[in-house]
């Protein structure tokens, strides 16, 4: 594809385990917060995972259905032979072919050509959320929060999500929940975890 994507070119087979200090623990972490951040998922919901990598996430998500979708086509078949579900597909194109509970899309809202149609496209596959993570401080949540609701999510919930990529400190967690202190830290470090919904 493009410059965009040749830089994962050869490091597929072995993304998630390379991308984070503690793959594990940040999966994790993440996989509880798509569950519970918004309206909750049931067992036997489907979660669309928008440029996926490798798929890593689906470890982590017992009773749903992961769907992945990349389009990069080493990350697919990196994905494909442990034994994921993935679609080799540009997010700003892809719409699955039944409604999916959730749609998920992680360090790589930025690649979104137009990202108040793309927030369109996906409400109009998506039933109950979507949940994305947002660097505050390259994107005013205002103005995501004014294209979501554009695009017919009426609800927007955010919790700060201090797991760092590149270093294990697992205490970090609990500074999610610590209000003025969170959203200091926000300032300079670290992502906001979105939970768009009607």
């Amino acid at each position: 594809m493009s410059e965009t994507w040749e830089k994962y070119r050869g490091s597929a087979g072995r993304w998630s385990d390379e991308q984070y200090a503690d793959a594990r623990a940040y999966l994790a972490h993440r996989a509880d917060l798509v569950r519970a951040l918004g309206p909750p998922l049931e067992p036997g919901d489907t979660v669309l995972d928008l440029a996926c990598g490798d798929g890593g996430l689906a470890e982590f998500l017992d009773g749903l259905r992961y769907v992945g979708v990349d389009a990069n086509d080493e990350m697919v078949a990196a994905g494909r032979a442990r034994g994921r579900e993935l679609v080799l597909a540009d997010l700003n194109d892809y719409v699955p072919r039944e409604p999916v509970q959730a749609t998920t899309i992680f360090r790589a809202i930025y690649y979104a050509r137009d990202r108040r149609a793309l927030f369109e496209r996906i409400r109009g596959y998506t039933e109950r959320k979507l949940v994305f993570d947002l660097n505050p401080r390259q994107y005013r949540v205002e103005d995501v929060r004014r294209d979501l609701e554009a695009a017919g999510f009426s609800r927007l919930d955010t919790r700060p999500f201090f797991v760092p990529q590149t270093h294990a400190l697992p205490f970090l967690q609990l500074l999610e929940r610590s209000g003025p202190l969170a959203r200091l830290l926000l300032r300079y470090r670290f992502t906001l975890l979105c939970a768009a919904s009607s």
